[in-house]
This record gives structure tokens, sequence and C-alpha cells, in this order.
């Protein structure tokens, strides 16, 4: 007996487990505050299916200058401040992150184009281990939070 059609089929049986294993995006948006703006940013759900713990290092996307993750902290003056995450999003395996408005989000700078609602936008999310995934965002400038409304101060920039 040879082995391998054996080889083979072990090998092709797990096509479809490797595929599943890909991070996963759910109820993606983006937004800016006004057709003028120079910032908007973006809010999914993203879920590590796999049973190693991950990390978002970076997003990518042509309708921005540049792309950041961002997360608001409070200073001792109790005002939300935004800031990048340099050091990427941690996506414990088996878990989902959310990046929703008032806390972890895509921060796009300097739009290259405006944020009209009912438009698609690309984003590739990039990992440290897994393979960057390119996920279509619909634009929806009418989505209200989910949570109260906070006031931010927006610094280094973030327009809108």
């Amino acid at each position: 007996m040879s082995f391998k059609p054996l080889i083979l089929a072990g090998a092709l049986a797990l096509i479809p487990a490797l595929a599943a294993a890909q991070m996963q995006v759910e109820d993606p948006y983006a937004r800016a505050a006004s057709a003028a703006a120079i910032s908007g940013a973006a809010f999914m759900a993203v879920t590590n299916p796999t049973d190693t713990d991950d990390r978002i290092l970076g997003a990518r996307s042509d309708v921005a200058e540049r792309v950041e993750l961002h997360t608001h902290i409070q200073t001792d003056e109790g005002v939300m401040r935004m800031v990048e995450v340099e050091e990427g999003i941690p996506l414990p395996a088996g878990e989902t992150v959310m990046l929703q408005r008032g806390g972890l989000h895509v921060m796009f700078l300097g739009l290259t184009r405006p944020l009209n609602h009912g438009d698609e936008i690309e984003i590739t999310l990039e990992f440290e281990t897994a393979e960057p995934l390119t996920v279509t965002v619909p634009v929806d400038l009418e989505r209200m939070p989910a949570h109260g409304g906070m006031t931010m101060q927006h610094g280094n920039g973030h327009g809108g």
C-alpha cells in the first residue's frame, strides 16, 4: 500500500480546519464626524477562533494617509483622551475583542476622500501570527454608540 494517497488525504482533510481558523470580523462599520472631517474611525468585533493567542499589529486602507490602532484613556483630570496603541491589540485564543466607540478602534488620519454614508471601504488587518485579513466595511454615519454618550478630547490632530 502506498502512503502517498494517505498523506494527501490527510493534508486535504486539514484544509477546511485551516481555513476556519482565520481571524473573523463581524459587524464592521466606519464613520467620520462630517463630510469635511480629516479623520475617521472603524469599529468591529474581531474573533480569534484558534487555540493560540494573537495580536492585531496594525491596519491599512487607501482611505487615509495613516491608519493606526487607537483607544481612549482617562487622564488624572478625568478627561478622555485618544491615544495610539503602539504595542497592538491582544487577541486571546477563542475570544472576541470589540473595537468600539469610546474604546479600541481603527483610526484613519488624513482622509484621502470623504466617508459618505452608504460607501464601502476596505481595511486590511495585520496580525502577529495570522495571515492579513481584508474586510469590506460599510460607512454608517447614522449608527449610534451602544453605550451612553461620552465627551472626548481629541488630541494629536484628530479632527471632526
